[in-house]
């Protein structure tokens, strides 16, 4: 069985102290692929350091939403130099979160929509972050010329939501809150969703899965969210597993060879 964790941020400093560690974890648990998400300016190198020492490991260099006030003219073509790294196979995680109010709406509009554009430009997929602020992601998106190539990360929404993300060419990101009890749309949303329009990911260290809920997250916890996601859909994990790689593979370019 062979595993691709979709976003997760191993280069953060929650894992200086055993990342090789973890590393091997999740190889042992069948996560063979990484899609590493540097959000910040001041992340990117490391990030690309870090994958060149880690095969299996692909960048996706991005400004979150709550950076947004970085995003200028210097940064977008620091951006732009950077994300022709031959490692670097998405641009992201961009978009628009409303819960922490780090950054006002307009300038995380302004970065988002300058980031949708260099993705178009250098022909890359987008991944995307939303929080509290799904109506106006989904607007955005609808008027920046879609169909779009990417994922929507961290998808929690209900049936209806799934289906909107879907119809703007989107892949929906699955992550630990499946597993949660507390999360009864986004368990139907997963049972609904076409086999080749779904990733898994960990977004590690952050929103560990059932039974790990409350510890930091890592890569080798992807098995839980497949075993939930497989018993939502009344398939089999190597069914989830097999259509879930693919999906991440022929997305992100990851160098895996899969059947």
């Amino acid at each position: 069985m062979i595993l691709v964790d979709t976003h997760c941020h191993l280069d953060l400093p929650d894992f200086d102290n055993d990342r090789p560690l973890v590393i091997e974890r999740a190889r042992d648990a069948g996560v063979q692929g990484f899609v590493l998400i540097a959000f910040s300016p001041t992340r990117w190198e490391a990030a690309l350091t870090l994958a060149d020492a880690t095969p299996g490991m692909v960048v996706a260099l991005g400004i979150h939403p709550n950076e947004a006030d970085r995003y200028d003219s210097q940064v977008e073509q620091r951006l732009r130099q950077l994300a022709r790294h031959p490692l670097v196979r998405a641009i992201g995680e961009i978009g628009l979160d409303f819960h922490w109010k780090t950054t006002d709406a307009k300038t995380q509009e302004r970065a988002f929509r300058r980031q949708i554009a260099l993705a178009r430009e250098l022909n890359l997929p987008i991944v995307l972050h939303q929080r509290e602020a799904r109506h106006e992601l989904l607007a955005i998106l609808e008027d920046a010329d879609p169909p779009h190539r990417g994922v929507m990360h961290c998808f929690t929404g209900d049936p209806a939501d799934a289906t909107r993300f879907l119809e703007l060419g989107l892949l929906l990101g699955i992550g630990g809150i499946v597993t949660y009890r507390s999360a009864p749309d986004l368990r139907r949303a997963v049972q609904i969703l076409p086999a080749d329009r779904m990733l898994l990911e960990t977004d590690a260290p952050y929103l560990a899965p059932v039974p790990y809920r409350g510890r930091r997250n890592e890569p080798a916890f992807l098995r839980a969210t497949m075993a939930t996601v497989a018993e939502l859909r009344r398939q089999t994990e190597d069914e989830v597993a097999r259509a879930t790689t693919r999906n991440a593979v022929a997305l992100f370019r990851i160098p895996l060879s899969i059947e």
